[in-house]
């Protein structure tokens, strides 16, 4: 693998206690992951949980604690031999969320900035081929601020790939533009990363943003990696309730196993008997035979014939469709997206039914199952 990170770990000082007087929970802790030559890596998670902090560890900004860290081959960080390669010996690029551009230099002075050891004519020749890798090679004289967000944001990323890093770092690098543009650029950027053939390592707040740029998808919690996977594994088959809460629209509902007249397994649910697929290997329930089962805004169905009904307690308008709330009878909770020419009103009832391609399900978690009130 070209980036190798082996139980990491940092700590930031001495740090709160935790209860009972443990010792300090580390910013990251026992980390591993591994990124391809050329592939695309993005750490996603709550905030505080670790993702930004083991960036600044790749980058040589934090020493590790612990485990250790290389880049094709080149061991460069090891908590247990006190080695810590220099951040500036690392050859690596970074961009982050402020862009950081010179504002008294123009745009093809800024991209030059770290290749000032070539010769004129070449970093000429370099400038130019990186500001047309990110579609600008027409602002080379601009000011940084006779530029949009977008172009601004681009123009760091020229300037992080004009000396060639052998692994390019992005902390939250669109976070401060809308929307829509945030979106765009994301896969732009992917376009122009594969273009070049960088390996990148890429920290998001935001799952639309990682799923359109990541080859491969990491979940922080709590300082932990709790899952580094593909887009599609991490969608479709969470390792963990804190993924399978965290990726997409989703709620737990609870669900009893039972045996259908072939004696295969059914899940019994507010919804519905489900089957899982042939070969789905159910984990164990508890000793009554329950289980929570995953149910994904997109694996319930708005149907107007179905028997099953439920009421409109929130919506959101996401443009192509709507993201309801609905309250089942029995006062369990579930999501759907709806086309949005299904404009339904708050406190409509709308008949629905479960659709699953994919069945995820996990053992309850320890206690009492919490009362949930009906309809009234």
């Amino acid at each position: 693998m070209f980036l190798e990170i082996v139980e990491a770990s940092v700590h930031y000082g001495r740090g709160p206690r935790a209860a009972g007087g443990d010792p300090p929970r580390p910013a990251v802790d026992r980390v591993s992951l591994a990124l391809a030559r050329g592939e695309i890596g993005v750490l996603i998670g709550p905030s505080g949980c670790g993702k930004t902090s083991l960036l600044r560890a790749v980058a040589g900004l934090e020493p590790l604690s612990g485990g250790r860290l290389a880049i094709d081959g080149d061991p460069l960080s090891d908590a247990a031999r006190g080695l810590h390669c220099p951040a500036e010996a690392r050859r690596i690029g970074m961009v982050f969320q402020d862009y950081a551009l010179f504002p008294h230099l123009d745009v093809a002075a800024n991209v030059a900035f770290g290749i000032r050891h070539l010769p004129p004519a070449q970093r000429r020749e370099r400038v130019q081929e990186v500001l047309a890798l990110v579609g600008l090679p027409q602002v080379a004289a601009r000011a940084p601020h006779q530029l949009s967000g977008g172009q601004q944001q681009r123009v760091a990323l020229a300037r992080a790939l004009a000396p060639q890093p052998r692994l390019m770092l992005l902390d939250e690098p669109f976070s401060s533009l809308d929307a829509e543009l945030r979106e765009r650029l994301a896969q732009e950027l992917r376009g122009i990363l594969k273009a070049s053939g960088t390996t990148a390592l890429f920290v998001t707040h935001d799952q639309l943003e990682a799923f359109a740029v990541g080859d491969r998808i990491g979940v922080m919690h709590r300082g932990r990696l709790e899952q580094w996977d593909a887009p599609y594994a991490l969608y479709h088959r969470p390792r963990s309730r804190f993924v399978a809460g965290f990726i997409g629209d989703s709620v737990f509902t609870e669900a009893r196993v039972v045996r259908s007249p072939g004696d295969l397994p059914l899940l019994r649910t507010a919804l519905g008997d489900l089957a899982p697929p042939p070969g789905l290997p159910l984990p164990a329930p508890s000793p009554d035979g329950r289980l929570d089962v995953l149910l994904r805004a997109d694996d319930v169905v708005h149907d107007d014939d179905a028997p099953l009904k439920a009421r409109v307690e929130r919506k959101a308008f996401h443009g192509a469709s709507f993201l309801y709330t609905l309250r089942l009878p029995g006062g369990e909770q579930v999501l759907a997206h709806v086309p949005s020419h299904h404009d339904h009103q708050v406190g409509d009832w709308i008949g629905i039914r479960a659709e699953l391609d994919h069945l995820v399900a996990f053992p309850p978690e320890p206690g009492p199952v919490p009362a949930t009130p009906p309809l009234r």
